[in-house]
């Protein structure tokens, strides 16, 4: 038998919990699943993943499970890499056919098989129709559609199933607090809470580099593992006297626009200057381009065109058609006409509104995101940016309010698409990996 190559460590108590409700002779042997929730890095997929295929194993021949993820590149990543590693200490032998999205695990005589579903959108759920399962395992179920977990949890129709779900906090609205954590006992649910502690493996440096990656209602969720609502001033964090600055305080390596693109809203650009890798990339932004074709400032509308923007940018560029500039995926007219004029390095932001957030979330906290004075429509913004709690409370889903928001918005195209571009160092919003 293959020695296993992961390298476990002491577990705290409520994983060991984890590994045993289940178990004859615990007081919740009879329940019909379990919720981890909590801080990142707290050691829930770890315990959740091996409890569940340990639990499957003892309880179940010759049967189907479903192992679940956000996506199935976030759930090999996460999940089932060290899940593998795990296998031959449980003396388990697992066949990974990708092909077909299928772990065969063998224990002894005993054979079960292990589907992996994404479970990104409303459509997945039409992925999981038909089959029968024994069981089900949730990563990161706050990330998925609730139609596709309602379909999911629906399949599982053999005697004995169990579900178990893992996740880390996102709004107090969010459909799974309100539909089965605050539903537990009603649906005889395990119910446990971790806080980065729980994971004994983390040293106390560890811990404090994770708890210096996020800012504001972040901090309430993933550090602090609390479901908070995103209410109020986004950038609260944001200090004139610590973020605003007249020249950028350290020595620039790359530079870069990022555009929002209107005709009647305002058309923002905003041009960065970098430096640094990992965790401590540094941003400044020394000058913003601000049109707004309601001529709200000149009391005369003007629109302008698709050209006569890309005439707006080749001066705010300096004459440089080889810059780097991040645009409003959803701007394609405008990138059109811009490769058209001969700019040569244009790609669309990534539009990961939450994840965005929290980038520059962050580095406005650590002083690591700075603008020059005359960014005046941009400072501006940043004091009056604010979370839509009515459509929180109404889905749910936490989003900014459609107000005030267009330089906000080429700030986190420029800020999050540079981060992922040029730093390995990605907390785990989700996050969330890959939420940030």
């Amino acid at each position: 038998m293959m020695k296993s190559s992961f390298d476990f460590q002491p577990f705290s108590p409520k994983q060991l919990k984890i590994l045993s409700w289940w178990r004859g002779g615990s007081p919740y042997a009879s329940y019909d699943g379990v919720i981890a929730d909590g801080a990142i890095r707290s050691g829930k997929t770890v315990s959740m993943s091996l409890s569940f295929v340990r639990w499957a194993m003892e309880s179940f021949r010759g049967m189907n499970f479903a192992i679940c993820g956000k996506t199935i590149g976030a759930l090999r990543r996460n999940v089932i890499a060290p899940l593998k590693q795990m296998l031959p200490g449980l003396c388990c032998v697992c066949t990974d056919r990708r092909a077909e999205n299928l772990l065969v695990i063998q224990c002894g005589g005993n054979v079960n098989y292990f589907y992996l579903f994404g479970g990104k959108d409303e459509s997945s759920q039409d992925l999981i129709q038909g089959v029968t399962l024994a069981g089900a395992f949730f990563d990161e179920v706050a990330l998925m559609p609730e139609s596709f977990v309602n379909q999911a949890t629906a399949r599982c129709s053999v005697e004995g199933a169990k579900w178990w779900f893992n996740c880390n906090p996102e709004g107090p609205f969010h459909w799974f607090k309100t539909g089965w954590i605050d539903r537990r006992e009603e649906r005889r649910l395990v119910y446990l809470h971790f806080a980065m502690t729980d994971n004994l493996t983390l040293s106390p440096a560890t811990l404090q580099k994770y708890r210096a990656m996020y800012a504001g209602v972040f901090a309430r969720r993933f550090i602090l593992g609390e479901w908070a609502v995103a209410d109020g001033v986004i950038y609260s964090m944001f200090a004139e006297d610590g973020n605003v600055v007249d020249a950028a305080p350290f020595v620039p390596e790359r530079e870069f626009i990022a555009v929002d693109y209107g005709t009647f809203n305002p058309c923002v650009f905003l041009h960065f200057v970098a430096a640094g890798v990992g965790d401590g990339i540094r941003h400044h932004v020394d000058r913003e381009f601000y049109h707004s074709g309601r001529g709200e400032e000149s009391g005369i509308a003007i629109q302008k065109d698709d050209a006569q923007y890309a005439a707006d940018m080749l001066a705010f560029s300096g004459g440089r058609r080889d810059m780097l500039i991040i645009v409003d995926p959803s701007a394609s007219s405008f990138i059109t006409r811009l490769r058209h004029e001969g700019f040569t390095n244009i790609v669309p932001a990534k539009n990961a509104v939450t994840a965005g957030i929290a980038a520059v979330a962050v580095e406005l906290e650590q002083r690591r995101l700075t603008f020059a004075p005359r960014c005046v429509h941009t400072v501006k913004e940043l004091h009056s940016y604010v979370w839509d709690v009515k459509h929180a409370q109404k889905t749910g889903e936490d989003r900014p309010l459609k107000e005030n928001d267009h330089c906000c918005d080429a700030l986190r195209y420029g800020v999050y698409f540079d981060v992922l571009t040029n730093t390995s160092v990605r907390p785990s919003v989700s996050g969330r990996g890959g939420r940030f």
